[in-house]
């Protein structure tokens, strides 16, 4: 049996690839193991407690709260004003971003964005969901954070992942030198590193996509499902459909066993139904960083320019072969890509 390396442990060292933050990457990073913690101990009780169900409000989205989301995004948001180093915090569940303006944080130099709880309405039916996380270094000078700071392209993140509270709870990142995931032994309460240097296999035999919604999507994607359900040996075909609901646990499938995530633009939502800087962004550096692609089904998604806090995005992501064959028929069909629309939300 090799040595154990915990994730407090992992960080300290790689803190040397980053020797302009002396120290604050690790803190930051520790900040968001903490939180996912006392997040994990929270869900993995859920059915005991009263924080099981709905929260009786609407997010910013236009979607119903559970309490635990509003747990996750008030232990996130505290975690991160808990720490020097970050002058605010957009979260899914906020209508705008929180900035930290006391003196404490008036010179710090990052911002996080978060999805303190992705595929929530999953937890009546114990299914598993997630966080997604993501940190730029700040782009104003000093003082309060202001928009700018959290309207940069997915290429600026210096580090983004996610927790999956599932079977196990998983915590994996990149700061852009690799994909690591480490799962939670809850007998000692720490994070061990279980996958070292993840790789997404170059192709699969899983498609995930909410097949519920075909009539509606773009003729590319109807093109594509089809192809993935033609009997064809040599590629293993027809593929399998896997769609769990969360993008967290459908993300984490495919990057561990090879395959493709799409939620398309529908009728009812022409530009998309994900978050581009809360789910989308974070989970393309990572599959980049993991050898796949993510894009909007014609361009990178790390290359958007956002224009909003909470711009919604078509979104392909996974095994680097599949998304070549999405994208081609999406390249076939034509239609303009969602970086050529006009941002906005879509409820």
């Amino acid at each position: 049996m090799g040595k154990i390396v915990t994730l407090n442990e992992f960080i300290v060292e790689r803190q040397k690839d980053f020797p302009y933050a002396k120290g604050e990457l690790s803190r930051l990073l520790s900040a968001i193991r903490l939180a996912a913690k006392v997040v994990n101990r929270e869900v993995s009780k859920a059915g005991l407690v009263d924080i099981l169900g709905a929260f009786g409000t609407e997010n910013i989205q236009g979607e119903q709260q559970q309490k635990l989301d509003v747990y996750a995004n008030e232990k996130f948001i505290a975690a991160m004003r808990a720490q020097g180093e970050v002058c605010g915090i957009a979260s899914e569940e906020n209508d705008d971003f929180v900035s930290f303006d006391s003196e404490f944080h008036k010179n710090s130099k990052y911002v996080v964005m978060i999805d303190p709880l992705d595929g929530s309405s999953n937890i009546d039916v114990n299914v598993s969901i997630g966080t997604i996380f993501s940190i730029y270094r700040r782009v104003s000078e000093s003082g309060p954070a202001t928009l700018e700071d959290f309207l940069q392209k997915g290429t600026e993140q210096i580090a983004a992942g996610y927790v999956i509270y599932g079977s196990s709870a998983m915590l994996v990142f990149t700061t852009g030198n690799g994909v690591n995931g480490f799962t939670l032994d809850p007998s000692i309460g720490v994070f061990c590193l279980s996958h070292p240097n993840m790789k997404v296999p170059k192709t699969g035999v899983i498609y995930s996509l909410n097949e519920g919604n075909y009539l509606h999507f773009p003729d590319g994607v109807k093109q594509y499902i089809k192809y993935c359900q033609k009997i064809d040996e040599p590629t293993n075909r027809p593929y399998t459909a896997r769609y769990i609901g969360s993008l967290v646990a459908d993300f984490h499938r495919n990057l561990i066993k090879g395959g493709i995530y799409i939620y398309p633009s529908t009728a009812s939502a022409p530009k998309g139904k994900l978050r581009l800087l809360y789910e989308c962004n974070p989970l393309a550096f990572v599959v980049e960083q993991a050898g796949g692609m993510a894009t909007d089904g014609f361009g990178r998604i790390v290359e958007i320019q956002p224009t909003e806090l909470h711009q919604r995005t078509p979104y392909f992501i996974g095994s680097p072969e599949m998304m070549e064959k999405a994208m081609q028929f999406m390249k076939e069909e034509g239609v303009p890509s969602s970086q050529e629309v006009v941002a906005g939300n879509d409820s």
